[in-house]
Formats: C-alpha cells, structure tokens, sequence
C-alpha cells in the first residue's frame, strides 16, 4: 500500500519522531547523568592504561577492565565516599551544636569589634547550611539506593566502553557531526580538559586538603581532620579556596592570645600552602593542560546545584567542553567561507577567461 507522505514529510516526522523519543529518554535518565558522565571520564583517564595492557602486551581485555573498575572503585570512589560522609557527619554534629559557631563568631566579632547577627539568626543559618550542604553530598541515610544505582550505572556503562571499545569508538565517529580532523582536535582538548579538571585539581585540592589539615593539627587546632576535609573540597575553588579554612582558623588562635598558633597559621597559609597551589598549578598545566580560573569558578556554580558534590569536577568539565564545541563550530563556518570565497574566485577566473 503507498504511502500517504511525501518523501519530504516522511523524512520530517522521522526526524521529529526521534527528537521526541530522545526527549523521553533523556527525561528519564536525568537523574543518572552522573553516571554516564561519570563513566566518561573514567574512560578517559584509564584509556592510556588500557591501549598499554590490551594493545601492547596483548592482555585479555575483560580482565583489564574488571581491574581498572577494582582500581577506580579502591582509589577514586571508596576515598572520596569516605571523606563525603565524613563531612556529612561532622556539619550534622555542628548543626546540633550550635553553641561552638557561637562561639567562633562571638571571638571574631571581639576581634574585629563588628557585631554580626543575632545568635537566633546564627543558628538558623548554620542549620540551613548543613541541610544544604547534607544533600550535596552522598548519604548512607537518605540516598543510598541512588548512590548505588548511579555507581553500579557508572561502571556498567564504563566496562562496556573498553570491553567494545572498537565499536563505541566507530558509533562516536559516526554520528558526531564533525570531520575527522576536528573529532581528533576534540578528542585531544577532552583529553586534556579530563586530565587539568580531575587529575590536575583533585591532586592539587588533595596536597591542599593535606597540608592544611597537618598545619592546623601541628599548631594545635582542635578538630583539625574534619578542617583538612573541608579544606580538599573547598581547594576546587580558585583563589579562594584552603584561605576561608586555615585563615579564619589564624585568626580564632590570634583572638584567644595564642599568638604563636595564630602567626604560624597564617604563615604557613601564606608561605607554604597558597603557593604550592601556585606551583602545582604551572607544572600540572604544561603536562595536563590550563584551565582558566574563571571558568573553574563559573563551572563549579553551575554543577554544584545540578550534580551536588560531583559538580565540583563535572561543572568546570562541561563548561570547558561548551567552550571547545563553540571554538571548533566558528573555525568551521571560517573554514566555510574561505572555501565559498574560493569557489567565487576560480568562478570569476572561468568567467574572465571566456570574455
């Protein structure tokens, strides 16, 4: 039986039908977009591992990637949980007990001789700031069967990405609306976008997070584990970052007499910690690659409210990767009217030529 559409409208419905399919599809995996991000950029960090072990020395690739998914999950997941849910407790526990934010402010408002607020406006503010902070990042109490979809997603996703690699590769090749050229150009910038955003800044915020937490417990700072961990997570904020943990942390010391503390804080702050910021920094970006602080910070803002904690890594990734995508879609108009230009000139030339 003949159809009752033109080519033309057959073509416009399929096309249509697929955006609507999509919409539903991606409708429904929102709430799992970690996961599939999350499996992206674990490819990228472990690719040179895998083509090592697989391509080089001929292992079996199933067995490789069942030891990257071990690895991943030791080194990356199973530490980063662990200090989450640490943070979670000890905001819960500050949450209830107010009474030491009190105090802290109540030090520094004697030593800067400005009041604040009302302590009724201080608790109210630190209890909203726990909650908001305690759904940011993954609970045992209150996520756990997402938490485990998501990681189980993740590595799903991620072991089928090595296993048919070939394949996946080729589908990329595909279906991304990109000449070859410019797919590899966009392979590399990933590369190195991955390598600065998780690499380079989770190093970075971890000697931060480290060097904070020892110096803080060195001079006696109470609670100063719990202090580090806030300073890791707070390192993926440029400039400010480490500075709003051991510089308050200084100056609580200053305000009680301990002069000593308080000077040695701030100078190891200063001195030591700003600057072996600096200093990873430059070296880690002639390796990785350079992210502008600017869009570290724009990304951060972004990713945090959408993929809680995780945003502190995927925000600045999908901001870096927008701003390739609008790189690579100028070049290629550019590249488009030299050719048009072109065209018209050896036109023009025919045209002379017959006159």
């Amino acid at each position: 039986m003949a159809t009752i559409y033109t080519p033309k409208q057959q073509r416009i419905l399929l096309i249509t039908s697929l955006i609507i399919i999509a919409g539903f599809i991606i409708a429904g995996l929102r709430g799992y977009a970690s996961a599939f991000l999350g499996a992206g950029i674990l490819y990228v960090v472990f690719r040179p591992w895998f083509t090592a072990l697989v391509h080089k020395r001929k292992w079996n690739r199933q067995l490789v990637t069942a030891m990257l998914i071990l690895f991943s999950f030791v080194v990356i997941i199973m530490p980063f949980l662990t200090l989450s849910l640490m943070l979670v407790g000890r905001i819960q526990y500050y949450s209830q007990n107010a009474d030491d934010i009190l105090n802290l402010i109540h030090k520094g408002e004697e030593l800067t001789g400005f009041r604040i607020t009302s302590p009724q406006n201080i608790r109210q503010i630190v209890q909203q700031g726990a909650g908001y902070v305690s759904r940011l990042l993954p609970s045992l109490a209150g996520g756990a069967l997402d938490f485990i979809v998501i990681i189980g997603l993740m590595f799903f996703t991620f072991y089928f990405m090595f296993v048919q690699q070939e394949a996946f590769q080729s589908g990329l090749q595909k279906y991304l609306p990109f000449k070859r050229d410019t797919q590899r150009e966009l392979g590399e910038s990933l590369k190195n976008n991955v390598n600065a955003n998780v690499l380079g800044q989770a190093l970075v915020s971890l000697v931060q997070g480290v060097l904070t937490g020892l110096t803080l417990w060195i001079f006696g700072v109470p609670d100063a584990p719990f202090w580090g961990t806030v300073a890791f997570f707070m390192a993926f904020i440029p400039v400010l970052g480490t500075p709003l943990v051991w510089g308050p942390a200084g100056l609580i010391q200053l305000s009680q007499g301990n002069t000593g503390q308080g000077v040695g804080i701030l100078v190891v702050g200063i001195v030591v910690i700003i600057n072996i910021d600096n200093l990873l920094r430059i070296a880690l970006a002639k390796q990785m690659g350079d992210i502008h602080p600017l869009v570290t910070l724009a990304g951060i803002v972004l990713g945090v409210p959408i993929f809680g904690i995780l945003g502190l890594v995927i925000g600045p990734l999908l901001l870096s990767y927008f701003i390739v995508l609008m790189q690579v879609f100028e070049r290629q108009n550019r590249d488009q009217r030299e050719e048009v230009a072109e065209d018209e000139a050896k036109v023009e030339k025919v045209v002379e030529r017959r006159v």
